[in-house]
């Protein structure tokens, strides 16, 4: 869960709602249906979640006839996730990490900020986070204003 959130910038609503359904393993794509926009997209699967999704099928989830991608671990076993479930496995996750209870849509955010920094151009984000505002985005891909004015050349001087 914790890889779609930072690899894919999914909400913890988006990650509750994927279905064995919405990941295509011949296009390495995932599909996203239940969005807060209600816009449905498409995105690339990077090769690292879709190892780790194997891994969790063929040997963490529970076996249920659920067709939810992820699923309870504990009574009722098998059962889709709710919203709430995956909060609280991040919070315990970024809890064990020594990162504290902060929000989970940190890693959204995150997501955003390292596409823009390798020049990823802020449409492309705002379409890969499903934003209908680039000034959305802009909010999410924060500048780091210290990179920039190392990167910055120096004003030329005024030949005499």
């Amino acid at each position: 869960m914790v890889l779609c959130l930072c690899l894919l910038g999914l909400r913890t609503q988006e990650v509750a709602t994927l279905t064995m359904n919405d990941v295509d393993w011949q296009r390495l794509t995932v599909h996203l249906r239940c969005t807060k926009q209600r816009r449905e997209r498409t995105l690339p699967l990077p090769p690292k979640l879709g190892r780790a999704l194997i891994d969790y099928l063929r040997r963490g989830r529970p076996k249920t006839n659920s067709r939810a991608l992820f699923v309870r671990h504990r009574a009722p076993l098998g059962e889709a996730l709710q919203v709430y479930h995956v909060r609280g496995a991040m919070r315990r996750a970024f809890e064990r990490c020594g990162i504290g209870a902060g929000r989970i849509h940190l890693l959204r955010h995150t997501f955003a900020t390292r596409l823009h920094r390798k020049g990823v151009g802020l449409k492309a984000i705002a379409d890969l986070l499903g934003h209908g505002c680039l000034d959305t985005t802009a909010g999410y891909a924060r500048i780091n204003l210290d990179e920039l004015r190392q990167a910055a050349l120096p004003w030329p001087e005024r030949q005499r």
